[in-house]
């Protein structure tokens, strides 16, 4: 099950319905799909404080870097990472 999926199943319960309940032959979770899609452009850009903790983790790999460049590894990482569940689903 990709990110995708369980993010739509997880909207789809939250607003009381049975995930794996067909509509108009498909599960109604797949109607949840462009939601997520959306939420994740929404959050596709960290923020500086998501940048910073990401950098915490960054910082050990390359020692020599900048506090900048640690934040842009990070937040590169961030969104390599949606994209990736993008691409997944």
């Amino acid at each position: 099950m990709t990110v995708i999926e369980k993010a739509a199943r997880a909207l789809c319960q939250a607003q009381g319905q049975d995930d794996s309940a067909l509509v108009e032959g498909n599960p109604a979770w797949r109607a949840y799909v462009p939601q997520v899609i959306t939420v994740l452009a929404a959050i596709h850009e960290p923020s500086d404080i998501m940048k910073e903790a990401g950098a915490e983790i960054v910082r050990h790999v390359g020692e020599g870097e900048s506090d900048y460049a640690h934040q842009s590894d990070a937040a590169n990482i961030w969104r390599f990472m949606i994209d990736a569940m993008r691409r997944d689903s």
